[in-house]
């Protein structure tokens, strides 16, 4: 039996966003959390398969918790 399908975000709804929350400032030495864009581990590895809500959710996310961070 075939999943059922996941609703698809409108593309239109999403705010513009860059690429990536990526800012260079790569580090998880104390825990899993990257110290230079907040994201995870798990959501750097698959970020490039996520889609656009999925990835939208993770944005809101770490902009509420002051990220992406730049020279901190």
């Amino acid at each position: 039996m075939a999943a059922p399908a996941q609703p698809q975000a409108d593309a239109a709804a999403l705010p513009e966003r860059p690429d990536t929350p990526c800012v260079a400032v790569c580090s998880t030495t104390f825990d899993d959390v990257c110290r230079g864009c907040g994201r995870t581990v798990a959501e750097v590895a698959h970020w490039v398969s996520m889609n656009g809500a999925d990835k939208e959710l993770v944005w809101q996310r770490i902009l509420a918790q002051g990220y992406p961070r730049r020279n901190k």
